[in-house]
C-alpha cells in the first residue's frame, strides 16, 4: 500500500515537472513573424495510474500548443498586449484529455517576441507607414484632379496645354461636357452622403433644360422658394444667377 501511494505521488510530481514551463513557437497574423510562448499546464484531476506520466504530459503539451496556435495566428504581433490577453484567455479554459480515466487540465502562458521577430515587426510597420503616405498622396491627387476636371472649362484648359495644339481639331462642347460629367460623378468616400447626392441630382436637373426661357423659369421658382423659406441671402444669390442668364450678350452681335 505504501509503495502504491509513493508511486502515485511520484507520478504526480513527474507530471507537474513535465508540464512546467515548456516552450512553443506560435504563428502570428503575418507569415514569417512568430510569437515565442512559455506555457505552464496544471492538471486538475488525479493522473491515471499506472499510465506513464511522460506519455500523458506529451499529449497535454500537444493539445496546448495546438490550442495556442489556433488563437495566435489571428493576432497582430505589433499589438503584443492584445495577443497576450487573447492567448491567455484561450489557454485558461479547462480542457479534457480523453483517456481512461479522463484528465482535466488548464494552462497559462507568457508570450514574447524574439529580437529577430521584433525587427521584422518594426520593418513591417515602417513599410506600412510608407505605403499609407503613398496611398494618401495618391488619393489627394485623384480627388484634386476629379474636382478640377468636373468643370468643362478645366477640361478645355487641359486640352489646350498639350504640345502643338491643333485648334482646328478642338473637342466639341458635347465631348467636353461628357468628360466633365464623368468626373463630376466621382466623390471621395467621405462625401458620399445624401447632401452630395441631392446636389448632383439638382445639377443634373438644371442642366436638362438647355433653353434660356426654361432656365429663367427654373431660377425664378428657385429664388421664390428660397424667399418663402426665409432664406433671403440664398434667394438673392439665385436672383443674381437669374440676372446672369437674362443679361444681354456682349459679343458685338445683334442690331446696332
Amino acid at each position: 500500500m505504501d509503495s502504491t501511494r509513493w508511486s502515485r505521488r511520484s507520478a504526480r510530481k513527474a507530471l507537474r515537472r513535465d508540464l512546467r514551463r515548456f516552450d512553443a513557437r506560435l504563428p502570428s497574423r503575418h507569415p514569417g513573424i512568430a510569437f515565442t510562448a512559455r506555457i505552464t499546464a496544471r492538471v486538475m484531476t488525479e493522473p491515471p495510474f499506472p499510465a506513464p506520466a511522460e506519455e500523458i504530459a506529451t499529449q497535454i503539451r500537444k493539445v496546448l500548443r495546438e490550442a495556442a496556435a489556433d488563437i495566435s495566428r489571428a493576432c497582430d504581433p505589433a499589438d503584443l498586449a492584445s495577443a497576450r490577453d487573447a492567448c491567455a484567455h484561450h489557454l485558461g479554459r479547462r480542457r479534457r484529455l480523453e483517456i481512461s480515466p479522463p484528465v482535466e487540465f488548464e494552462a497559462s502562458l507568457a508570450l514574447e517576441l524574439e529580437p529577430v521577430d521584433q525587427e521584422a515587426v518594426a520593418s513591417l510597420l515602417a513599410a506600412q507607414r510608407r505605403q499609407t503616405v503613398a496611398d494618401v498622396l495618391r488619393l489627394q491627387r485623384t480627388e484634386a484632379l476629379a474636382r478640377e476636371l468636373a468643370d468643362p472649362a478645366a477640361v478645355l484648359v487641359r486640352w489646350a496645354e498639350q504640345d502643338q495644339v491643333d485648334w482646328t481639331k478642338r473637342p466639341s462642347f458635347t465631348d467636353v461636357q461628357a468628360i466633365s460629367d464623368a468626373f463630376a460623378q466621382y466623390r471621395p468616400e467621405h462625401e458620399q452622403a445624401v447632401e452630395y447626392e441631392a446636389l448632383e441630382l439638382l445639377r443634373d436637373f438644371l442642366s436638362s433644360f438647355p433653353d434660356l426661357p426654361q432656365k429663367q423659369m427654373l431660377y425664378t421658382v428657385l429664388a421664390s422658394g428660397m424667399r418663402h423659406a426665409d432664406r433671403p441671402e440664398h434667394s438673392a444669390k439665385a436672383t443674381a444667377l437669374l440676372n446672369g442668364h437674362t443679361a444681354p450678350r456682349q459679343d458685338g452681335g445683334g442690331s446696332p
